[in-house]
């Protein structure tokens, strides 16, 4: 349908309906703050300038082809295969906006079914949703599913929890009275105090929010802390923001997780200054009818054929409106569809040598910065592909003298936890090379000497 403009009669009826006399009465900016004549911007360029001048300005970008990144925290460095932007980009596929006409939106909607199915596999879970935003989202979310499903607000973060996944909890709980409290981590472990949950859990209890493995690399022992949790009648949401690690380590359903979230980034997702990433949700199924997000189910079509549908929707918004499980509606359908092309191109076999790959590099380069004096791998903890060690020296200086050999040598996680003045958060992957890492390892051994 065309666009129709507002006739004069058309504004008058309006304005007179929200008790306006003209429509500067509806502009909050005062006066004195409005722009006054044109914008004064500089002369129009042509396609092949604009081209250019863009192309100066991204060469002034860092990025991990220029440096040695062992960065991580919830943003890694990881192969993607060709096949994977070679079938996101054709044009069936090339949008984000979850099909509500299923008649002609089989393709897409298989693909989300298909992404669905290998989350479930991949979290030891009944059900899966089509995605959410990011990990951050999708922890909050969860949080919120879990005070519906048990009738109760306090919400229990273990403060080994990634702090900005903290932050986003808190923020979308605070117009619900914000019962969030946190659970100190084992200074020594670096995974959850046993002692700290034992007094934090109680009866008013909706969740324990667990990640697996967690901020600082450690692995929880997601089995005990479930029991701990369900001993009180409440939820474990299990986090994983390196979705690789699931092809060594048990899934969160096997250990008696009841909400399994994180991020899916480490599939078929690059860095891209941190973001679109890929949020994923996956529970039991008889939790589904409070889980938020788009779900597509299988059914059979007129002819008794296999077909795929948006189900489930009393849930969401364009039916429940103000009342239904979230305010996310659109999902992030390109990013699953890259994810599940890089994971099905893995497979199972490959997925496990690739975390394996991770897993090898990582506990080689942990033994060599062990090895250098005034290094200290910080936690006790076994880890998957990420450590936190402790150095003798101010983390940010030492990481700028890294930057000027060409490498990223991980976060200063002060800014997180100040008691951790002396902490650096350090990520291996599969793209880090042997040589990549022993120059690593005699860089900081040069900065620190």
């Amino acid at each position: 349908m065309p666009y129709i403009p507002h006739t004069e009669k058309d504004r008058v009826r309006l304005l007179k309906a929200v008790g306006a006399g003209n429509i500067d009465d509806l502009i909050a900016v005062p006066e004195n703050a409005r722009l006054k004549g044109e914008l004064k911007l500089p002369k129009g360029l042509t396609e092949q300038e604009l081209t250019r001048a863009l192309k100066e300005k991204a060469a002034r970008n860092s990025t991990v082809e220029d440096y040695s990144s062992f960065l991580g925290a919830g943003a890694y460095n990881h192969y993607i295969p060709a096949v994977v932007d070679s079938i996101i980009s054709r044009s069936e596929f090339y949008t984000s906006y979850t099909p509500y006409q299923p008649e002609i939106s089989q393709g897409t909607l298989q693909a989300i079914f298909e992404y669905q199915t290998i989350v479930c596999q991949l979290t030891g879970m009944d059900v899966a949703n089509a995605s959410l935003y990011d990990g951050a989202s999708a922890v909050a979310e969860a949080a919120l599913m879990a005070r519906r499903i048990t009738g109760r607000d306090k919400v229990l973060l273990s403060a080994a929890l990634h702090p900005e996944y903290r932050e986003t909890v808190r923020s979308y709980l605070h117009g619900a009275g914000n019962h969030v409290s946190e659970v100190m981590y084992c200074t020594e472990a670096g995974v959850t105090l046993p002692a700290a949950l034992d007094s934090a859990l109680d009866s008013d209890t909706a969740c324990l929010v667990i990640q697996y493995p967690n901020f600082f690399g450690s692995i929880e022992d997601l089995k005990s802390l479930a029991e701990k949790a369900h001993a009180q009648g409440a939820l474990l949401v299990a986090v994983t923001n390196e979705a690789v690690s699931f092809g060594l380590l048990a899934s969160p359903g096997s250990l008696g997780a009841d909400i399994a979230v994180g991020d899916n980034q480490s599939f078929g997702n690059t860095l891209s200054y941190g973001g679109p990433y890929l949020g994923f949700m996956a529970t039991k199924t008889k939790f589904i009818r409070q889980m938020p997000g788009r779900i597509v189910g299988e059914t059979v079509d007129i002819d008794g054929k296999r077909a795929f549908c948006l189900t489930f929707s009393t849930r969401e918004q364009h039916i429940r409106r103000e009342r239904a499980t979230s305010n996310i509606c659109t999902n992030h359908g390109l990013c699953a569809l890259a994810a599940s092309v890089h994971m099905v191109s893995l497979g199972e076999a490959g997925l496990r040598r690739l975390a394996l790959l991770n897993l090898s590099k990582a506990e080689y380069l942990k033994k060599a910065l062990a090895n250098i004096s005034g290094v200290e791998v910080a936690f006790s903890s076994p880890t998957f592909n990420e450590f936190t060690i402790k150095i003798s020296k101010d983390p940010e200086g030492v990481l700028k003298g890294l930057l000027k050999k060409k490498v990223m040598g991980g976060l200063n996680i002060k800014r997180f936890y100040p008691a951790l003045d002396k902490h650096i958060l350090v990520a291996v992957t599969e793209m880090n090379t042997k040589d990549e890492m022993d120059s690593f390892a005699e860089a900081l051994s040069k900065v620190l000497g």
